[in-house]
C-alpha cells in the first residue's frame, strides 16, 4: 500500500485516536466550530496532517445537521426475546419518525461491538441502542466516547450511561415464591450460560427466593438455552428423583427437561413441577402447558426508544427514573402441589 493509499484509507476515527479526542471533537475542528480548546484543536490539526486525512461531506455534516437515524446493535442468535425487543424498538422509532440502521453480530466481544458502533457512527446516527445478553458486549462500549449517546438493553449495570431492562430478578423471585406457596421445598435450578446477564439475574432471584424462605439451595445446573441442554440435565434430575420442582432459566430448556422426565416415566406436575422463563408463544402448547414468567418485550422495545428520545432531549425523563419494566408469572398446568406437602 502506498502512502497515498494510506491517506485515502484514514477515517475520522483514526484522527480521533491519534489526537486522543472523540470523533465529534474532530468534526468540530473540521467545521471550524467554537468550544474547542486551542491545544486540543492543535492536536487534531496535527493528526489530520500526519494522516493526510481528507474529510468526506458526510463527516463535515456529522455535527451540523440531524439525520433522524438511530443505530441498533444486536448480538448472538435470533432468540425470541431479543428479536421481539428489536421489532418493537423499530416500530416505536418509526412512530417517532426515526429510521433505524441495524448491525447484527454473532460475536459479542468488545472488538466486534466497538467496530459495529463505529460503523454506525459513520452513518451519522444520532444514538446507538445495544441489545445484548452478554456482559462483554455492554462492557465493550462502556467508557468509549463515540460522540453519540448509547442506550443498553441489559439486565446488569456494566458501565452503560443509559440502560433499560426487564426485572429478571423479580421474575425469578415470583417463580420461587409460587413454588414455595404450593408446598415445594427442594427446588432445583437450570441456569443459562455463565456470560449471560439475564441468566445471572434469574439465578440470583432463585437464590434470593430460597434464602427468603429459609430453604437450602443446591448447586445450579448450567445450560446453554437450548432444549438439548435442558434434556441432558433432566435425565440426571429424573434419575435422582429428589427435587419436587425445577425452576428453569428459559422455556426452551424447560421443554427439554419435561421431555426427559416424561421418558423416565415421571409425571409433570405429578412427580415434579416445572417453571420456565420468557413465555414464548409455544409455551402454552407444551405438554403440559408451561407455567412460566412472561416478559413484556413490547414494553422493553418501546422503553429503549423512549430512553433515546429522552437523552436526545425530545422528551422529558420520567420522574422516578426507573429503568425496569415488569414481568408476570403465568400459571399453567406444569405446576401443582407436591405429592407429599411439607408441614413445618
Amino acid at each position: 500500500m502506498t502512502e497515498d493509499d494510506k491517506a485515502r484509507a484514514a477515517t475520522i476515527f483514526d484522527v480521533a485516536r491519534l489526537a486522543g479526542v472523540s470523533h465529534q471533537t474532530v468534526s468540530r475542528v473540521l467545521n471550524d466550530l467554537p468550544n474547542v480548546r486551542p491545544a486540543t484543536r492543535q492536536r487534531v490539526e496535527n493528526a489530520i496532517r500526519q494522516l493526510r486525512y481528507v474529510p468526506s461531506p458526510a463527516a463535515r455534516a456529522m455535527v451540523t445537521r440531524r439525520s433522524r437515524t438511530i443505530g441498533l446493535i444486536t448480538t448472538g442468535s435470533a432468540d425470541f426475546g431479543p428479536s421481539s425487543t428489536a421489532l418493537h424498538f423499530n416500530e416505536t422509532a418509526r412512530d417517532a419518525r426515526y429510521a433505524v440502521i441495524t448491525a447484527g453480530l454473532l460475536e459479542a466481544d468488545a472488538v466486534h461491538v466497538r467496530s459495529a458502533a463505529e460503523l454506525l457512527v459513520r452513518q451519522n446516527v444520532e444514538a446507538i441502542v445495544l441489545i445484548a445478553q452478554q456482559r462483554a458486549a455492554v462492557e465493550g462500549l462502556a467508557g468509549v466516547d463515540l460522540g453519540v449517546p448509547v442506550v443498553a438493553v441489559a439486565s446488569e449495570d456494566r458501565g452503560a450511561a443509559h440502560r433499560v431492562s426487564l426485572d429478571q430478578y423479580g421474575g425469578a423471585r415470583a417463580a420461587v415464591d409460587r413454588l414455595v406457596a404450593l408446598g415445594h421445598r427442594d427446588i432445583r435450578h437450570i441456569a443459562g450460560p455463565p456470560d449471560s446477564m439475564d441468566a445471572a439475574e434469574r439465578m440470583r432471584g432463585w437464590f434470593g427466593g430460597l434464602a427468603a424462605h429459609g430453604l437450602v439451595s443446591r448447586e445450579p445446573l448450567v445450560g446453554d438455552w437450548t432444549p438439548a441442554s435442558g434434556y441432558a440435565h433432566g435425565v440426571r434430575l429424573a434419575e435422582e428423583r429428589a427435587a419436587t420442582a425445577v425452576f428453569v432459566a428459559n422455556d426452551q430448556m424447560a421443554l427439554g427437561l419435561i421431555r426427559a422426565y416424561t421418558e423416565a416415566g415421571l409425571s409433570v406436575p405429578g412427580d415434579v413441577s416445572v417453571v420456565g422463563f420468557d413465555d414464548i408463544p409455544e409455551a402454552a402448547f407444551f405438554s403440559p402447558p408451561l407455567t412460566t414468567v412472561r416478559q413484556d418485550f413490547t414494553v422493553l422495545g418501546r422503553a429503549a426508544m423512549e430512553t433515546v428520545l429522552e437523552v436526545l432531549g425530545e422528551r422529558a425523563a420520567p420522574a422516578d427514573g426507573a429503568p425496569w419494566a415488569g414481568v408476570t408469572l403465568v400459571e399453567r398446568a406444569s405446576t401443582a402441589a407436591p405429592a407429599v406437602v411439607y408441614v413445618p
